[in-house]
This record gives C-alpha cells, structure tokens and sequence, in this order.
C-alpha cells in the first residue's frame, strides 16, 4: 500500500512582487520584468514611440514597435484541474474504492493538502476558485440555476472581482479553459449573449466546454469560444476524453508556436456529477466489487485513510444519518440495483482519472514541466446526494421535487450508464463517498460538503514528493497563490474598475514546509441556509435541511440547532460538544452573522426546487413578456432559460412545411430525455411527446401520413392544472386545421426540463424526449416558421 513521507525540507522564498506605476520601456523580446516593475493597475498603459521624428524615416529614430507585456522572468506554467461532485472518500488517492492511478502518482511527486474546503456546491466554488473572492462576494451564493437578485446570489460575477485568469492575461500569461462553466447566467448563454460573463469575458484567450452545470457525457452540446459547435456524433464519443484531447491540442500548439510565453490553463471536466456514464467495458471491471454496501465500504476506506495518513489515527469515523438505511436491511433487489449504480459510478471515475492523467503525462513531457505549477482539487464540494434516498434514473427529478423509487428504475437496471438516462447513485453512497465525514453535497454546515482533496506540485520551487499538509486552507486562497508563484502583484484596478481586495491567502509557503503557520484561521460557508464557521481550530455548524428533502418550509434560522466541534482534536467532526461549550459556541454564531452580513450573503434562502423557476424568482428571461416567438427556419441551442416557457400553461407550436410523402425530422423540441416537449415526423406520421422527467413519456400520433406538399402541422396541449405546478393537460395534434389526434398528458414538468438540453427547430441537437427516434433526426423537407404561442394558464 503507498504511503506518504513525512519529511519537512526548509521553507521556500516568497515571490510576490510589490508593483507600482512605472514607465514601460520596449524591447524586442517583450517588456521584460526587470525592466517594469508589477504595476497595480491593469491594463498597462499603451506604449508610444517616444525617439525623435523627422520629415522622413530617413532622418528619424529607428521605428521601435510597441512590444507586448511578458510574463516576470521564471514565471511557472499553470496546470488547475478541478472535478465535480468528488468525495473526500471516493478516490483511492485519499483511501476511497474508485481507483486513481494518475492521481496517486501526482501525489507521489507533490503534497497532498487533506484540509482544503470548498464551498459546498459547484458554481460558487468555481467562482470563488477563479477570482480569489468569498463565494457571495463574487456574486455567486449558489448554482446560477437558482439565483436571486440580491447582491451575493445574482449568479454574476461582478467586474470588481476580476478573475485570476484576467489578471494573468495582462501580465503575460495566454490563458485557456477546457470543459464546464457554471458561472454564466443562464439568460445570458444564448447566442445573443452578452458574452461578458463568458470565459472570454473573464479572462480565458480560449473556451471549449459546456456552458451548464451538467451534461450527457455522450451528447454534451459544446462550443468553442462564444461559437456553438453542437454535439458531437461519434459513436464512441465521451466528453473526458474529448476535453482531455483538446487541451493536449491547445498546448501542443503553445509549444509550437510560443514556447517561452507561460501559459494558465484550466481543465474542468464534468466528472463525477451525474449523470454517471462510462464505456461498457470499464464497467463491467467492477461487476461485484460494491456488493459490500455502503457500510462496509466506509470502513474499509477509513481504515485505508489512515493507513495512507490521510486522516490521523485519533480521527473517528462519523454515524451514518437515522434517515439513511443500514445496507443489511435492504431488499435484494435494492441491493441489486445500488451495488449496480456504484459500479457505473466507480467507471465513471476511473475512467476521468485515466483522462486527465493524459493531460498530465502531457505535460510532464514538457521541456518546462520542472517550472509548470498542477493544483489539482478533487471536487468542487462533496459527493452530490442529489439521487435521493432510492437514487434516480434522472438527477433533473429531484429539481423539480420528484423522488423516483425502486420500482421506477429496476426495469431498466441494464441502461444505467448509457446515453439514456440521467442516472445518480443514492444519498447514502453519497455519504459513503464523503468518508470519515458527516453529511455531502449542499451541506456547507459539515465536512461532507465543504471537504475535498487536493494535491499540488511545482518541481522548480520543491521537488520531495509524497508527503501530506494539513494547514486549514480554502478555495479562495488558490488565486492568491497562483498570483504569488507568477510575481505578479494583486492589482487595484481592473479595466477601469476598482477592485474589491482578494480575500483568500497564498499558501504557497505550505508546499516547502509542512510546519508553515496556518495562513487561514477563519472562514465562513454558506449554501441553502446550511451555515458553517471556522474559527482558530474551532467549527460551529447548522443544517438546514437535509439535502434529499425536497419539502423546505418552517424553517427559522434564528431558532435553528447548531452543533460546534473542536477540528484540532477532532479530524472528522464526529463529536458535537455545543452543549458543553455554550460560550464559544456564542461566540461562533455571532461571528458567522457578522461574516454574513460583511460578505453579502444575507438574505438566506433555504427554497429547494422552485427557486429554478423564472417566475417564482424574477430572473430575467430572453422571452421576457412574449406570448408569441416566431422563427423563420431552423434553430439549434438556444437554451432553456432563453426560449419560451412552456411549463404549467397552455401553448400551441404551429409550423409552416413543406415535405415529400413519409417525411421524417423535428419541428420543434425543448429538453431531453430528462424531461420536454417534442413535435416531429417519423415515416411521415405526425408525433407529439411530453417526457416527465425520464418517469413517464406520453405521446400522441397522428393515425395517416402527412401528405406531401405545403402543409400546416400544430401541436396543441391545454393546460387543465390551474395554478398547481406540473398538472395535467389533453394533447391535440392538427394538419391543416383538421384534427389528426388526441391524448391524455397525466404530468408535465414543472420547474426544468435540464440543466444542458436546448431548444431545437428543425434538428434535436441533444437527447431525444422519446427514444422511438434517433438524434439529430434534421428535418427532411423545407421548414418555413414555426411559431409557439403561449395561451396561459
């Protein structure tokens, strides 16, 4: 078993540069940093020619052209690599049951940080992660999917908290993001943009991803830049590997064509968030190996935990939740179906392990890889609970407050893993994935939620691998750290904006020398009301919620139960010792009300599913007040926050064609096989389709092919809910105004049909609302206008 050394080598140097205004002098290799100080204002001020000029070249100063900024001399390469939904206990790099060789060997040749903390869920971390600041102060108190219009919770990452990309970027640095963004808001992700809160926009020269909070890891919709590029449609396609090829790519073109420029580059894949889909084969390597349940495999990894010295040998393993049930007491055919879900999951990981380890050998490889900086964090908060107790087929049921149970996903046990479901393991794997610690994903008030792994490596500056470092340390302190390994200084001014002061600390003095003085001794979470505060060793706690409870109402956080733990003797928050400690516990509460209020995350907001809906929360919306949208030909990807909603009300889709006899293609479809709308032909019959939630799928078609020629083809569906959310509805389809069939809608979806589908005209460039089609199933006849009218509700 590897296990790592503990050796303290000697601290190394500092090497932030103090900057202040100085006049750029010129040069023909760039304005090097021994001749311009760091200035604290960005951008620099453009360079003028300032010799002597004549009548004639011929009797003035050689021309000198304007010479770009470079980097400080020795500034690193930058690697950060961040996943997604990743327990501290998932990974075997850190005692868990998912194997990671890659990131194993990473450790063995860097230090591994075993208190680094997140902020509970995703887009939050990621914007505290790039732009130095407390999650609410970035603007970012939760996913974008759920915002609000107060200050800490709009989903907008604001221009006085400049991104550690952009600040590179004006010092020289050519800087790149592979794989998700989370942090756009979702009115802004359509083609129209504005593209201020794109990659682009903050800091990144280049973008290819994914701009949701999940994806198909087979029919992910991508794009390039501000350029939609659609989905890929190779058989084989997985969107690990496809991310891991395109940064190879983008640094083997940097090595081409500018090797001595240093470059920043952030990959983050959609690994491990649901859905859970791996190649068949990888996961067929783990038939049987979870059959343990979820209890065994806690202990075991905890034991391996401090076999590795990842946890020290007084930690405890915390109890499992009274409202997650012991693995003996379950049924054999729930056994079945979770040791099946984990063995997809367990491929899932494994299979982006072995991804980004490419990336890693890459640059390995690399003439410069002694001076290139990896910090890679193992998750972006906990492992996610958001399957529920049963797990689910379709994560998206959750979001609209739907919890599938055993019966929904046996029958279709064999398509877990593939392109067709949405699939998420139950809570309580969750849980298990979060070993030692209490709670998962969304609980910022415990460990389970804000505790991730990382590990970190710079061969220039320290090179004795293989050895652990537990000063406390936050998301925010990356930037801080990144900015102090380059030599560049922290700037007041950003593109005409003052800027609010980074709030995390380097910790780059840690990487040299284990006994480092803590850099952070205090701290803040906040996410869904579930409250936490870190203070000189201490944790005070108080859940809100938990995380699989999609029923959020009585709740006072002014009454609300918290617990307080001492992490100096107690590594995984397995005792609460709030009784015995009134004072300090006091103390702690008042202090997380002050650090709420002084970081903009007040109001709290404890609503679960229906803070995804537009009108319940006043997001702005594309469609606006529009009860009618006409597109005059084909349309692909335009997002769901951007099109019509379509959801508890009547509406009508109306399009203008002209086809040949048994005419197949999409008319018009919004959402996926997690949940929507579609209207097509398939051998020249007339479908329509409502998919709730990947539980139930009701259709109705039309008995005679649609005949060749100029035709008008109208789906209709009458809304018979009134106000009550995801009611039921009659679906009408008609061919030149004549009735061609009718059916029942028992249920629609009623908060979001995805987080990545799109809304399609004349193609389905994403998963289909029924399988009884292929994708992109591109309309095969001329598409005139289709029209959507919203009649209400």
């Amino acid at each position: 078993m590897r296990t790592f050394h503990r050796t303290a080598p000697a601290a190394i140097a500092a090497l932030l540069i103090q900057g202040f205004f100085a006049e750029p002098a010129t040069a023909q290799q760039g304005v090097q940093p021994d001749d311009l100080k760091r200035q604290s204002v960005l951008p620099y001020a453009e360079q003028k020619f300032t010799g002597s000029v004549g009548t004639s070249y011929l009797d003035s100063d050689p021309a000198q052209f304007p010479q770009p900024i470079a980097a400080p001399a020795d500034a690193p390469n930058v690697l950060l690599v961040l996943l997604d939904d990743v327990g501290f206990g998932q990974f075997s790099v850190s005692g868990g049951g998912v194997p990671s060789p890659s990131m194993e060997a990473l450790a063995e040749e860097g230090v591994f940080y075993n208190r680094f903390h997140t902020t509970a869920v995703c887009s939050p971390t990621r914007a505290a992660l790039l732009t130095g600041r407390n999650h609410h102060v970035a603007g970012t108190g939760n996913i974008t999917e759920v915002a609000t219009g107060y200050d800490g919770y709009t989903g907008i990452i604001p221009k006085d908290t400049a991104t550690i990309a952009e600040i590179l970027r004006q010092n020289g640095y050519i800087t790149s993001w592979f794989g998700k963004n989370h942090n756009t808001p979702i009115y802004e992700t359509s083609p129209m943009g504005p593209f201020d809160h794109w990659p682009n926009g903050l800091g990144f020269d280049h973008f290819y991803g994914f701009m949701a909070g999940d994806t198909n890891q087979l029919r992910p919709y991508l794009y390039e830049n501000q350029t939609p590029i659609g989905t890929p449609q190779a058989e084989d396609y997985y969107l690990s590997v496809d991310l891991a090829d395109k940064t190879i790519g983008w640094l083997e073109d940097i090595e081409a064509i500018q090797p001595d420029k240093p470059w920043f580059t952030y990959l983050a894949p959609a690994a491990t968030h649901a859905p859970h889909q791996a190649p068949q084969a990888m996961i067929d390597q783990f038939k049987g190996k979870f059959d343990m349940g979820w209890d065994a495999y806690r202990e075991q990894t905890f034991q391996r935990q401090k076999e590795l010295g990842v946890v020290p040998e007084n930690a405890e393993l915390t109890a499992r939740p009274n409202s997650l049930p012991a693995w003996h007491t379950l049924g054999e055919d729930e056994k079945r179906v979770y040791a099946r879900m984990m063995e997809v999951f367990a491929a899932y990981g494994l299979h982006v392990d072995q991804q980004v380890g490419r990336v890693l050998d890459y640059v390995k490889s690399l003439p410069d890889a002694d001076n290139t900086m990896v910090i890679y964090i193992i998750g972006d908060n906990g492992s996610s609970a958001e399957g529920g107790l049963p797990g689910t087929l379709n994560e998206n049921a959750i979001f609209n407050g739907y919890q599938m149970q055993i019966e929904d996903i046996l029958p279709r046990l064999d398509e877990i893993g593939t392109e067709k479901h949405f699939n998420h393991f139950p809570a309580a794997w969750a849980h298990a994935m979060d070993t030692p610690f209490q709670w998962t994903k969304q609980i910022a008030s415990h460990l389970g939620g804000t505790r991730n792994a990382m590990v970190m490596k710079w061969p220039a500056r320290y090179n004795q691998g293989g050895e652990i470092r537990s000063q406390f340390t936050h998301v925010i302190d990356v930037a801080p750290t990144i900015l102090e390994a380059a030599g560049v200084t922290e700037p007041r001014s950003v593109n005409g904006t003052a800027q609010t002061p980074i709030q995390g600390k380097s910790f780059l003095a840690s990487l040299s020398d284990k006994a480092a003085p803590e850099h952070r001794t205090s701290q803040y979470f906040e996410l869904f009301a579930n409250r936490g505060m870190y203070k000189d060793g201490w944790w005070a706690g108080s859940m809100a919620f938990e995380p699989w409870d999609p029923e959020r109402k009585g709740f006072d956080p002014i009454t609300a139960k918290w617990e307080l733990y001492n992490l100096e003797e107690d590594f995984s928050q397995a005792t609460d010792l709030a009784e015995q400690n009134p004072e300090k516990l006091a103390e702690m509460k008042a202090l997380w009300w002050a650090q709420a209020s002084a970081n903009n995350a007040l109001p709290l907001d404890w609503r679960g599913p229906e803070r995804f809906s537009a009108e319940l929360t006043g997001k702005p919306n594309l469609a606006g007040d529009r009860t009618r949208f006409e597109y005059r030909g084909p349309l692909a990807g335009l997002p769901e926050a951007s099109a019509p909603d379509l959801k508890n009300k009547s509406f009508s889709v109306i399009a203008k064609v002209n086809v040949k006899d048994n005419a197949n293609g999409m008319i018009f479809t919004q959402g996926g096989n997690t949940g929507g709308w579609a209207l097509y032909l398939q051998d020249g019959k007339l479908y329509a389709a409502h998919n709730f939630i990947d539980v139930e799928h009701y259709s109705v078609t039309s008995e005679q092919p649609v005949a060749a020629g100029e035709r008008e083809l109208m789906m209709t569906f009458d809304y018979e809910g009134g106000e009550k959310m995801g009611g039921a509805g009659s679906l009408t389809l008609s061919v030149d105004g004549s009735q061609v069939a009718k059916g029942r809608v028992e249920k629609t979806t009623p908060f979001k049909y995805s987080l990545s589908e799109n809304q399609d005209i004349g193609s389905d460039t994403g998963t289909p609302v029924n399988y009884d089609y292929q994708t992109p199933l591109t309309f095969e006849g001329e598409l005139k206008e289709v029209v959507v009218e919203l009649t209400g509700s």
